[in-house]
């Protein structure tokens, strides 16, 4: 007769050691260690005093003085970008990274904090007007694992486009520049800032109109998140909303940027 009795009772202390464990192990976010990447002006720099700057590094920082928690910048290649997630060598990822439904299988994001186009650049006595037809045979520069690589891949290069992959974005720019390859496809705004407003671009212009389809490019930037830390996420959805409602956040797009990155 007692042995109902013994069951129910160990049940509730297990419950109950469950309960405890689990409260035990809820983070606390006094500290944020976000990782970008530093070579994707404006979003992400290296000043030349070997500090991160830019875009996004800015928005980290205004999250965290809005969050009143300790913020912490780890520069990490994009190759490695979710893995060093996944391995807790930091927090969160804010580094201009698309919203996708891949990336979704691996990780979390926030809601958007920026939503620009993907553009091709070319030089201005290319012959490449932007179309399919026009990039047969011609070598296109991309940085290796982002969602300019996959559209390349899936959409230009069945098209008789070689795709030429880079470790950066600057790499891919300079062998534009240099006539190694004959386009180049990336965000508007880092063409535009790194390459078009440079005296190095002033032979070189955008061709075809904006790229956008959320099948590739997905719902605009958000910041990467442990699954798991679904805490986290909704910490830093109230940021977010809390800078845009303070002007925090227009106050750091002007800094860069003469019109709304935001998008609708």
């Amino acid at each position: 007769m007692l042995k109902p009795r013994r069951t129910v009772l160990g049940a509730l202390a297990l419950a109950v050691s469950l309960f405890t464990l689990g409260t035990a192990e809820a983070k606390e976010w006094n500290k944020i260690r976000f990782g970008t990447e530093g070579a994707y002006a404006p979003f992400n720099y290296v000043t030349p005093d070997g500090q991160l700057a830019g875009f996004d590094v800015d928005i980290a920082h205004a999250l965290c003085e809005e969050l009143k928690v300790e913020c912490e910048l780890v520069m990490q290649d994009w190759d490695g970008m979710i893995p060093a997630l996944l391995a807790n060598k930091y927090d969160a990822i804010i580094a201009s990274m698309s919203i996708t439904e891949e990336r979704k299988k691996s990780i979390n994001f926030t809601e958007k904090y920026y939503d620009t186009p993907t553009r091709l650049v070319v030089h201005k006595d290319s012959g490449i007007d932007g179309s399919p037809e026009s990039l047969n045979g011609k070598r296109i520069a991309v940085q290796r694992e982002t969602t300019q690589d996959r559209y390349a891949t899936e959409n230009l290069e069945p098209a008789g486009a070689e795709i030429v992959r880079y470790a950066t974005g600057e790499e891919a720019t300079l062998d534009l520049v240099s006539g190694r390859v004959d386009a180049r496809l990336e965000d508007a705004v880092v063409l535009s800032e790194s390459l078009l407003k440079t005296p190095e671009g002033a032979d070189f212009q955008f061709v075809g109109d904006p790229i956008n389809d959320a099948k590739y490019f997905g719902l605009g930037a958000g910041i990467g998140v442990r699954k798991g830390d679904e805490d986290l996420v909704e910490l830093l959805n109230k940021g977010i909303a809390g800078i845009r409602a303070s002007g925090k956040y227009q106050e750091i797009q002007s800094k860069y940027f003469e019109f709304d990155v935001y998008g609708d």
